[in-house]
């Protein structure tokens, strides 16, 4: 009787802690949602020879604007020295940009964008006996980050669940009702005397 008593406490205890764990966070949501967001923009272009890529962080019209250009070699991927680099606009040909190279393959764009809007940049390569015409487009000018996703809120444990906490008090309850009803049949059931039997074998 008394493990079957267990067996139904244990059970009922079970059933409690196998809804607590239907609602675990294994950690895949979190994941999903810790990726920051970007710090600047970029676009690129590429042609037989040369590779171009466009980076700068958010732009206003009629201010100063700083861009980085890398140039690399098409085939090899090696960053481009020493190269002479034309900047003009096709939507405005009175900008004037200063090209700088800061480190090996990497030139520094200054200049300034007039307007919130977007832009082009015609480049105008000249590498040693190379030279190459690329278009980059898309440059906005007024443009914000998007705002990276708000991380998901972490699911509270099992403990801190008044609905599983409910569920477990009711199943102690449960098991202590059982075994007072199993305790008091067992003080109602009448005793039968065993008596000696004595035979007598002449």
């Amino acid at each position: 009787m008394r493990n079957l008593l267990l067996i139904l406490l244990l059970g009922l205890l079970g059933t409690g802690t196998a809804a607590a764990h239907g609602g675990e966070d294994h950690g895949d949501a979190a994941k999903a949602g810790t990726a920051a967001g970007a710090t600047s923009f970029s676009v690129a272009a590429l042609s037989e020879q040369f590779e171009v890529l466009l980076r700068y962080e958010p732009l206003t019209g009629g201010k100063p604007a700083d861009l980085r250009l890398f140039l690399s070699d098409y085939a090899t991927n090696a960053p481009v020295k020493g190269a002479k680099l034309t900047l003009t606009n096709p939507e405005d040909a009175a900008l004037k940009w200063t090209v700088t190279e800061h480190e090996p393959g990497i030139y520094l764009v200054e200049g300034e964008f007039p307007a919130n809007k977007t832009y082009s940049f015609t480049a105008n390569i000249v590498a040693g006996e190379r030279a190459d015409l690329l278009l980059l487009e898309g440059i906005a000018v007024g443009k914000k980050l998007p705002v990276a996703a708000a991380p998901v809120a972490a699911t509270p444990s099992f403990f801190g669940s008044w609905k599983n906490l409910l569920l477990l008090a009711g199943a102690f309850l449960a098991g202590i009702a059982l075994t007072a009803l199993l305790m008091r049949r067992r003080a109602a059931a009448p005793l039968t005397p065993t008596s000696a039997v004595y035979e007598n074998q002449a």
